[in-house]
């Protein structure tokens, strides 16, 4: 599969917290940083993900906002 997105980050699902609609996935990066992705508990469904899964996380986005 071919993306367009540049930033592909490789990781390990440590946490799943599922809702009715959404499901939040907790990805390690590196041993300390996190990243956490929001997807639809259809596509969390279809992934069939689980902890200890390796997965990518593929963001593409047009805006950065930094607030200190």
């Amino acid at each position: 599969m071919k993306l367009s997105a540049r930033n592909v980050i490789s990781g390990t699902v440590t946490e799943i917290k599922s809702g009715q609609v959404f499901v939040s996935v907790k990805i390690s990066v590196g041993g300390g940083p996190f990243i956490t992705a929001t997807i639809t508990a259809e596509a969390a469904e279809d992934l069939d993900l689980k902890p200890g899964d390796v997965v990518n996380a593929v963001i593409k986005s047009t805006d950065v906002m930094i607030a200190k």
